[in-house]
């Protein structure tokens, strides 16, 4: 079914009736109706407690609600309704439609409660009335041959379903102010006992004890919603969680138990090697305290104050971006489910998983929403979204990670996630990671970077002391390390980038040498400097590096050009044109005399048959892209060698 909005057809707004009431602090009338009147067809009257349609981003699905207030000036010049929202499906976040235990119906709609979201909107945002009606949780629903009815059994909070009592959609709606919603929901599953009462006690003046969990469990198994795996777990939770959060993580049926038990360290070096790896999560995030008091500073306040914001976090691959900012996340989120800040949706993309910059557009929108789209129409979605005045549910906090791709030839994508959040109605914060300082400025004019008004965060590479911090902070008292190995590893890494993560794999390097050497008569059990010293010959004494010190002296110049040119563009590729400009430079720098076009690109043409470059094919000439196929630390490990 087709919603035709104002943009389609002209439509007139004026009151119906004479006012009401006057208020005279804010010289305001309240009023029962207002007539919409459309060219050609007839009059439509809209009462307070009717439900209606308006407006929104997504011309067919457009946003439910019921009127609750009419209030303007007599002239129709100010013309204003305050309405309790409802939800589609379409509008839940994607992740939380488990939590439903069953498939939603297509013309399903939810009561929604919540504290924070805007409910007065302009009369001439409304379309047309729409038929609501209320079912049992016990009723089925109706044949779907009829498109033109929503159903409402269920509420939603932001954080769990819950039975609308018959009350809230039969009684009709009072004139009040939007501050005072009512609120006559009864819990769902699964809520604690010791905070049932205090965290889920509708508001108002009418309160009444609620069921207890166990009961809200048993009665919807009765009403057929909850299937018999779904109800064991959840009474096992109630029996030995009495005093678990309301919204507990894993209440959902539990994954297949293994056949065999997973193998344990058989050793020291062996937990060591687990602990080491970059994939486990650690316990603390050490030397990075102070970015991770900023980050969430800056999130907490923008989701506490409903407002939106975007922060750039720059810094050099392996220097904690990536995991202090989930660290961030994890910790509001546990906030979020104490009640201690509002509820908010996170949703994270990586530039390093697109095949095309545009493709960000599609992916967010489907974890918004659960909506496909090509990424056209999606972009279009979005600045709807983001533009409209319409019932924010819950802020957004967007990560993007690996910003540096997402780099296009009009910088449209990169602009519009520094620009959504400036949006007076988007209520979204974006964090996005690259690992150029000055990108934005570079992808925009300086006038409109200054604009946007981004939030900066610098991540330094590690010191040495900071690298040996974090391995002991890993290994967590586990003795398996000399001193002086640690120390030796820690210098050799932070010489050369800083990077955590190449410590990480150069100390789990050095446990296997170890323990495959432990048959020495000589050797104490521990790491020590001869295994650490293997594990660096070994790390930067790959064919990649012994053929960059074999290299030519025009062929290494040429690899520093293209590190310096990427370093320039803030992006892991450029064209044979521009890295041989900064070749050139570098000639010139260095003493040397510059080589010409046909012989430089001979010289690239030489590097990518020994695979230390990655190259389009060789007919595009001087505008063939070209991009690194070894990492820069190896670059700058066998170039600081010779």
């Amino acid at each position: 079914m087709k919603y035709f909005t104002r943009m389609k057809i002209r439509r007139v707004y004026e009151w119906s009736g004479r006012a009401r009431s006057f208020n005279r602090r804010l010289k305001t009338h309240d009023y029962d109706s207002f007539a919409i009147s459309v060219e050609g067809l007839s009059k439509i009257i809209i009462n307070t407690g009717q439900h209606i349609l308006i407006e929104g981003y997504d011309e067919d699905n457009p946003y439910v609600a019921k009127v609750t207030r009419l209030y303007g000036d007599e002239n129709g010049q100010q013309m204003k309704a305050v309405v309790q929202w409802f939800m589609r499906v379409s509008e839940l976040p994607v992740n939380k439609l488990k939590l439903l235990g069953r498939e939603p119906h297509p013309q399903e709609i939810f009561y929604y409660e919540c504290r924070n979201c805007d409910n007065e909107v302009n009369v001439e945002s409304i379309l047309r009335p729409v038929k609501v009606k209320h079912l049992d949780s016990n009723d089925p629903f109706p044949d779907s041959s009829d498109k033109d009815t929503l159903y409402v059994k269920l509420s939603w909070d932001s954080k769990v379903f819950g039975v609308v009592n018959s009350t809230v959609m039969e009684s009709p709606a009072e004139p009040a102010p939007a501050s005072s919603p009512p609120s006559c929901l009864k819990p769902s599953l699964p809520i604690s006992p010791s905070c049932s009462q205090s965290a889920a006690t509708p508001r108002g003046p009418s309160r009444r004890v609620l069921p207890t969990p166990d009961h809200a469990i048993m009665q919807k198994a009765s009403l057929g919603e909850v299937d018999h795996h779904f109800l064991t777990v959840s009474l096992l939770f109630l029996q030995i969680s009495p005093g678990t959060p309301k919204t507990p993580r894993h209440a959902t049926p539990s994954i297949p138990i293994r056949s065999l038990q997973t193998q344990q360290p058989a050793n020291i070096l062996e937990e060591a090697r687990a602990r080491l790896h970059v994939s486990s999560v650690p316990e603390s995030l050490p030397c990075r305290e102070q970015e991770f008091q900023d980050i969430y500073s800056f999130v907490e306040s923008k989701i506490i104050d409903n407002t939106g914001g975007c922060m750039y976090i720059s810094g050099v691959p392996g220097t904690g971006k990536t995991a202090t900012v989930h660290e961030v996340i994890r910790c509001l989120q546990h906030a979020a489910d104490m009640d201690e800040i509002p509820s908010f949706h996170f949703i994270e993309i990586n530039g390093m998983k697109m095949t095309d910059p545009h493709q960000a557009y599609v992916q967010i929108l489907q974890k918004l929403t659960g909506q496909k789209a090509t990424p056209d129409h999606a972009a279009v979605l979005l600045e709807k979204r983001f533009s409209n005045l319409a019932p924010r549910k819950e802020t957004i906090v967007m990560l993007v990670d690996e910003l540096d791709l997402l780099w296009t030839r009009k910088q449209n994508v990169m602009y519009n996630l520094f620009d959504w959040p400036t949006r007076r109605h988007a209520r979204l914060v974006v964090l996005t990671i690259a690992n150029t300082m000055d990108l934005p400025e570079r992808i925009m004019i300086n006038r409109v970077a200054s604009r946007l008004g981004l939030t900066r965060m610098s991540f330094q590479p590690y010191s040495f002391k900071q690298l040996q911090e974090i391995i002991m902070s890993r290994l967590n008292k586990l003795k398996a390390f000399e001193e002086d190995a640690l120390q030796l590893v820690s210098r050799k890494v932070a010489a050369l980038s800083g990077d955590a993560r190449r410590c990480l794999d150069i100390c789990r390097r050095a446990t296997e040498i170890c323990e495959h050497s432990a048959a020495d008569p000589s050797s104490t059990g521990l790491v020590g400097m001869s295994h650490v010293m293997e594990a660096l010959n070994e790390m930067f004494s790959s064919a990649y590096i012994t053929a960059i010190r074999c290299a030519s002296t025009q062929e290494q110049l040429f690899l520093r050009a293209a590190i310096a040119e990427f370093r320039r563009l803030g992006l892991e590729e450029a064209t044979f044109q521009q890295v041989f400009v900064q070749h050139q430079a570098l000639c010139r720098i260095e003493g040397l005399r510059p080589i010409g076009v046909s012989e430089g690109l001979a010289v690239c043409q030489r590097l990518g048959a020994c695979r230390l470059l990655l190259l389009e094919p060789s007919h595009l000439g001087v505008l063939q892209h070209i991009r690194l196929n070894v990492s820069q630390d190896d670059i700058f490990y066998a170039l600081k060698a010779d």
